[in-house]
């Protein structure tokens, strides 16, 4: 990495009371070099079979953290059990692609907290993008793929998996088979002595819930990582003795404060209500979200879930798809659900629904500094912004960022080094609104 992006990203650090994805203040680390952390550049899995060092395997705990993540994060079904998910016996719906109107790389911004100027290549490398894809009106204006990942290779989502389970349960509220109103209990008794027992479904889907979880992922001993140990995303060890699957995790949380006051996000209400949605429909996750979504976009590729030691898809994070297929999810979402076939694949009111987003005075709470006035609306992250910009956002740098004013569509898969979005948020959200400011030019 530059010394300029370095330099640029140091100053953006100083903006962040709390990171993006947990309510903790990570020390400013010394990012790697992009390049020098290459898959290529580290040899990762090469040969037949690769040299010892070379190796990455679930039970090495190392295949889990940087820089190995940069062939790991593309290659989840080799190391991992996982649920697929059929994109149906049709055609793959277009996804045309058009000459970009200017020179997209070239696009100039200012990170946040920085008088610096950048372009959007240096956000690209900054941010350890794998694959980044750009819409403008419909078209693909810009495709670029690093390292492990490639156009048919499906990448991990992480917690852009949260906005699929949010959409699939506004789908269900609106076909009248899940009532938000109604209380946890309705469709999983099992949880009436948690956290859950007097929560509603609709402060899981907005994740107003007050649940002793910490999302914290500086911290090894928070909470997500017994979270990720039950559900088969870490090793348990020989003399592992806790929860061995999501549900068994999920009966155990108590709650902490009261429900419907603010925001506060933590990766285990995606679960409960990935719970809720498969109670509600009678369906797996990944059945449903195939036959809800996945074959009515049009997917050019199967997707697939991480399932625990049970087979239950990781609702919080364990989404993998290919590239262009999140960018036909988002381009879906930018044109008020019907899809580039033609077909209303998400109904209108749950796209008008998650737009207008969530109450901004709970959001706040949760103090995020570089997401000031922004809501949560069914997993969804809506910025309130001029252009009425909304998103689906995982640890890493995923992102799916639709501007309906711009009428653009943004969709990337990243192995940033830092989990929490607080360290590429300074580059990525100036760079995005910098792009549809540009698209929107004659």
């Amino acid at each position: 990495m530059s010394l300029f992006i370095r330099t640029a990203l140091a100053a953006a650090f100083t903006l962040l009371a709390v990171n993006t994805t947990s309510a903790q203040t990570p020390t400013p680390p010394a990012l790697p070099d992009p390049a020098a952390t290459s898959v290529d550049a580290m040899g990762w899995m090469k040969g037949f079979p690769p040299p010892p060092d070379k190796l990455i395997t679930f039970d090495n705990p190392a295949g889990g953290v940087f820089p190995r993540t940069r062939w790991s994060f593309s290659h989840v079904r080799e190391t991992v059990p996982t649920a697929n998910v059929w994109r149906g016996p049709g055609a793959a719906s277009p996804l045309p692609s058009a000459p970009a109107p200017f020179d997209i790389e070239a696009v100039k911004f200012k990170p946040l907290g920085s008088e610096q100027t950048l372009n959007f290549a240096q956000m690209i490398s900054g941010t350890y993008t794998d694959g980044i894809l750009v819409m403008h009106r419909g078209k693909v204006v810009y495709e670029k793929y690093f390292g492990a990942l490639t156009p048919e290779r499906p990448h991990i989502a992480m917690s852009v998996t949260k906005s699929f389970v949010g959409t699939l349960a506004a789908i269900l509220a609106d076909e009248g088979k899940l009532d938000p109103a109604a209380p946890v209990t309705k469709y999983i008794p099992e949880l009436k002595d948690t956290a859950y027992g007097d929560a509603t479904v609709r402060q899981v889907m907005d994740m107003t819930v007050g649940v002793h979880y910490s999302e914290n992922y500086a911290d090894p001993k928070a909470e997500i990582w017994d979270y990720a140990r039950a559900g088969g995303m870490l090793t348990q060890g020989a003399n592992y003795t806790g929860p061995k699957s999501f549900y068994e995790f999920l009966v155990t949380l108590k709650k902490e404060g009261e429900h419907g006051e603010g925001f506060a996000y933590k990766t285990v209400n995606a679960e409960v209500l990935a719970w809720i949605v498969r109670r509600a429909s009678n369906q797996s996750l990944a059945d449903l979200l195939s036959e809800k979504i996945w074959r009515r976009i049009g997917a050019e590729q199967d997707a697939y879930f991480m399932v625990d030691r049970i087979g239950t898809e990781s609702g919080g994070g364990g989404l993998n798809t290919v590239l262009r297929d999140l960018a036909r999810f988002g381009e879906t979402m930018r044109n008020g659900g019907r899809a580039s076939n033609g077909q209303q694949a998400i109904p209108k009111a749950v796209v008008e629904d998650i737009q207008r987003g969530g109450d901004p005075a709970k959001f706040v709470k949760a103090g995020y500094p570089l997401l000031k006035g922004w809501s949560y609306r069914d997993m969804w992250w809506v910025s309130h912004n001029p252009h009425g910009a909304y998103m689906a956002r995982g640890i890493h740098g995923q992102s799916i960022y639709v501007d309906p004013k711009a009428e653009m569509v943004i969709v990337r898969y990243a192995a940033h080094p830092v989990a929490a979005n607080g360290a590429n948020d300074p580059l990525t959200l100036p760079a995005f609104q910098a792009m549809a400011e540009a698209l929107m030019r004659p």
